[in-house]
């Protein structure tokens, strides 16, 4: 990355893009919604279970001009989900301005560790142990979205939820290596908790993106 380079995606005018593409959201509150994905290359918070670790790299990805990703983006449908990596990572302010004036609601997928920028309609938090989030990122969320992997992740998200607004919508998914293991331990979990619901990646089930 030359100097040049550095200083666009600092500014938020470029932004390192994995991949972009329209399909059906898989998870939480939107489940089933068409919606076009932008997932930005980046992440340090390391989770061992991740399932696109080949995001984690900023560097591997190419930097795309956030104006013309937002036209893209805004050309197949109006609600638009950003995620990764860690999208947080960047700022967001002039892609998130570019989808709000084509008449987006923009859904981000983070795990809070960094501050917020841009444009937001729909805050997905998934919190992980080895990066906390920020505090603002808390009182903001939308949805928690806490991924069960051990038993000690059931502390862990009630740990979570007793940070969030009294409006969030509080939902757990089993990682997906485990599901067979840990969805029977969640359904119990929730019929004594009824203040959660169960998340399925439903993409995987229907083999889609």
């Amino acid at each position: 990355m030359n100097k040049e380079e550095d200083i666009l995606l600092k500014e938020g005018k470029m932004l390192p893009v994995m991949e972009h593409f329209y399909t059906l959201q898989g998870e939480g509150a939107h489940t089933g919604k068409a919606s076009y994905f932008i997932r930005l290359g980046g992440c340090d918070v390391g989770c061992h279970w991740c399932d696109v670790k080949e995001s984690w790299d900023p560097n591997l990805h190419p930097l795309m001009n956030a104006e013309e990703i937002a036209e893209t983006a805004a050309k197949h449908c109006k609600t638009i989900v950003l995620t990764g990596g860690e999208p947080l990572m960047w700022n967001l302010d002039i892609l998130t301005s570019k989808l709000k004036e084509l008449g987006c609601t923009i859904h981000i997928e983070t795990s809070g560790a960094y501050p917020m920028s841009g444009h937001i309609d729909w805050i997905t938090l998934s919190p992980k142990k080895t990066g906390l989030p920020k505090e603002e990122i808390y009182e903001k969320a939308s949805e928690l979205k806490v991924i069960i992997f051990n038993q000690h992740d059931f502390t862990f998200a009630q740990e979570q939820a007793a940070k969030v607004s009294a409006n969030c919508k509080l939902y757990m998914q089993s990682e997906w290596s485990k599901r067979d293991e840990m969805y029977p331990k969640i359904t119990d979990f929730i019929l004594a908790h009824p203040e959660w619901q169960a998340s399925v990646q439903t993409h995987k089930y229907l083999n889609i993106p």
